[in-house]
């Protein structure tokens, strides 16, 4: 570590992580100001000193204070490769600075807090922010299809910048509904927050299921005890209807079904064939290869290779291997209905992602597709059981064969 520098907040957010993501990737020690009250240690004249604005946050350094996140940021960042190798580099790392600044974090900011109570809630404003957004999103999307990173081969300040933008957006505004029409987007920030770095400093990120109500709208429901005694008269009445409501509505619930349960039974029991996988330390292909094919039911189960589209990108391993691992991560929903292998294929930069799945059904379920967005960054391709190579093909995956197709294997995940 270098130097201390103490960073004047409340606590940890978007603009206050930016430093510290910053500083874990350079090696530079920045610790957060202790017991900082915001309104009160704001406003005394040591730290008015530092910033007569009276804004948060503030970065404490041997040489001064600075404040405005972003400049903070910067300074962490100084000189290291963060600001990247060339003076295009840098160019372009201010570039999308500005952007994720005025394109995405102005819009969030615009459509979230008045929805929070800070500042009037005027619906044609909130209209405005959200085309913003979605104009931005748009963009960065398309710029995305063909770039790991904002710029260069690796992380920049540009990408935690915009990561931590993003992350405001993702936990209150855009549930899933809103981000699946940018693919691009969604598998690079959660790439971005998964990365150790990041996530030292974040934490768990969990996307909204529903963009956050407006804070006014609550006020009638807080006063609902008070308007009650009103309605007396109609209490015989009232409490009925509401009820029977709440059953209708509460009781399809727990009838509910994945409709993999209903196909007819299989005579695979996957949990019999996780176990064998698991359990075979030596003669693989004897005992858990030859084990698999006995167990198989191509009537109740269907196989699947998958080849990421986007292999040219995969220029970092460690950020291809922690890819992989997030898409593993995120079909935790399909745990109970699938096994699968994961490949990561090559000595050296582009790295290939392919992958062999086993799923219940003669299809892959479309909860599968409509629920874990990384499904459409690969080509899905049936396998042909007639054929004696691509059933070959399965057995190397499975067993992780390596060479694998003439390559050697940087890494091979299972998912069972």
């Amino acid at each position: 570590m270098a130097w201390l520098q103490i960073l004047h907040a409340p606590g940890k957010n978007k603009n206050v992580n930016k430093a510290l993501i910053a500083a874990e990737y350079v090696g530079v020690e920045v610790k957060l100001a202790k017991n900082f009250q915001m309104g009160v240690s704001n406003k005394t004249p040591e730290f008015l000193k530092m910033n007569p604005i009276g804004k948060v946050p503030v970065l404490e350094t041997p040489e001064g204070p600075i404040f405005e996140s972003n400049a903070i940021a910067r300074y962490v960042a100084f000189k290291s490769f963060l600001l990247g190798s060339s003076k295009i580099e840098y160019g372009q790392i201010e570039q999308w600075i500005d952007f994720s600044s005025f394109e995405i974090d102005a819009h969030v900011r615009g459509w979230l807090y008045p929805r929070m109570g800070f500042g009037a809630y005027i619906k044609p404003a909130e209209e405005n922010s959200i085309a913003g957004l979605k104009r931005g999103f748009d963009a960065l999307n398309k710029y995305l299809a063909s770039h790991t990173f904002l710029v260069g081969d690796g992380v920049t300040l540009a990408d935690i910048i915009t990561t931590c933008n993003l992350v405001m957006s993702f936990q209150h505004l855009t549930p899933k509904s809103f981000t699946s029409e940018y693919p691009h987007i969604e598998r690079y920030f959660w790439t971005m927050v998964n990365q150790p770095n990041f996530s030292k400093v974040i934490g768990e990120v969990k996307q909204a299921e529903s963009v956050i109500p407006i804070a006014s709208a609550k006020k009638p429901e807080a006063a609902k005890p008070t308007a009650e005694p009103k309605k007396e008269v109609k209490k015989e009445e009232a409490p009925k209807p509401a009820v029977q409501a709440t059953e209708e509505e509460e009781a399809p619930k727990p009838k509910a079904k994945n409709p993999l349960d209903l196909l007819p039974p299989s005579k695979m029991v996957l949990d019999d064939w996780k176990r064998l996988y698991s359990n075979t330390k030596s003669n693989f292909r004897e005992v858990a290869i030859k084990g698999f094919w006995d167990m198989f039911d191509p009537e109740g189960y269907s196989l699947w290779f998958c080849n990421y589209k986007y292999n040219e990108e995969n220029n970092v391993s460690f950020v291809t291997m922690n890819k992989v691992g997030g898409f593993l991560q995120r079909m935790d929903l399909a745990r109970k209905y699938a096994f699968g292998k994961m490949l990561i294929i090559g000595n050296e930069p582009p790295y290939k992602v392919k992958g062999l799945w086993l799923f219940r059904g003669p299809e892959i379920p479309k909860f599968v597709m409509d629920e874990c967005y990384d499904m459409e960054l690969y080509e899905w391709t049936k396998v042909d059981l007639s054929d004696e190579a691509q059933k070959e093909r399965v057995n190397q995956m499975i067993e992780d064969q390596e060479p694998f197709e003439g390559e050697a294997l940087l890494d091979a995940k299972c998912f069972k």
